[in-house]
């Protein structure tokens, strides 16, 4: 009897590739002529970045350089989600979240989009990840190249490859 290959369809962003990021920005703003002498912080709460600034136009400057240092550090910038610009007492402030996991809903998306393949693969949705499993690598393959393609959102990511 053959063994089943498997693998697991996953959505992580490195909480210390995000606290490095975090502080190219910090440091690259502190450095910025158009920054001097403006008040802007930004903290990493869990898996919350509170940006803090004087004006809407330094709040999206704060945004792009940190979008930025995301690419370049391999943070998916899908997995972010912004939340309201908020004004209070002549200052702006903005909580971006970052996703981890998959969630219900979307596991539910991506195991039906893998059924509609016609391939002869199993999904099994397991907590914030969903595993695929079946008799032939090449039909794994076959899904993870059709997953590639696909746009959830956020960043997959395709770990414990096991045949």
């Amino acid at each position: 009897m053959a063994k089943d290959a498997t693998f697991d369809v996953v959505s992580q962003v490195d909480a210390q590739e995000v606290d490095n990021a975090v502080n190219q920005t910090l440091k690259e703003i502190t450095n910025r002529y158009d920054f001097k002498g403006a008040k802007t912080e930004i903290n990493v709460d869990g898996d919350t970045i509170h940006l803090n600034a004087d004006d809407e136009m330094r709040m999206k400057s704060v945004v792009d350089v940190l979008q930025s240092k995301f690419i370049r550090r391999g943070v998916p910038i899908e997995n972010m989600e912004y939340g309201k610009v908020e004004a209070s007492g002549g200052r702006v402030k903005q909580a971006i979240t970052i996703r981890q996991g998959i969630d219900k809903d979307l596991a539910k998306k991506i195991s039906k989009d893998i059924r509609d393949t016609k391939l002869k693969v199993q999904t099994q949705i397991m907590d914030d990840k969903i595993r695929v499993s079946g008799k032939k690598i090449d039909d794994l393959q076959t899904v993870i190249g059709f997953l590639k393609k696909k746009d959830y959102g956020q960043a997959l990511q395709y770990e414990n490859f096991r045949s």
